[in-house]
């Protein structure tokens, strides 16, 4: 068994793609014109895949009002300060970190425009 992808209802599908795609590196890799304008985003090693839709019928969670710990996606990244400042500057907004962990890792949290959670790792042994 494979792990394909996950999913993530969200209010506008099209506009988040695009902005994951422009600041994170992400890229299309299969999109859908019809009611739901499902995009599937690969990341920059076309390892992860994940599902950005919209469900009408289905309650959309307000991603905003969630600790972030709760649900949040993780981007290993090589220059944290760097990588911080230009996710601001396109909206991002910093509600964490950057900080050290016990392991030794600096991890940095934000929320993407709409509210959804992004952490930003430095790992000191990479897991990717």
């Amino acid at each position: 068994m494979k792990f394909e992808h996950f999913a993530i209802n969200i209010e506008d599908p099209v506009t988040v793609a695009k902005w994951y795609v422009d600041h994170l590196q992400m890229k299309i890799v299969r999109q859908s014109e019809g009611p739901a304008f499902m995009h599937f985003l690969a990341d920059s090693t076309d390892r992860v895949v994940m599902e950005l839709y919209n469900n009408p019928p289905e309650l959309i969670p307000n991603y905003a009002a969630q600790d972030p710990q709760v649900l949040h996606m993780a981007f290993a990244v090589e220059d944290m300060e760097g990588t911080i400042k230009r996710l601001e500057e396109a909206g991002a907004q910093l509600v964490g970190g950057p900080g050290p962990t016990p392991a030794g890792d600096t991890l940095a949290m934000l929320r993407d425009p709409w509210g959804f959670a992004i952490q930003l790792t430095q790992r000191a042994t990479p897991m990717v």
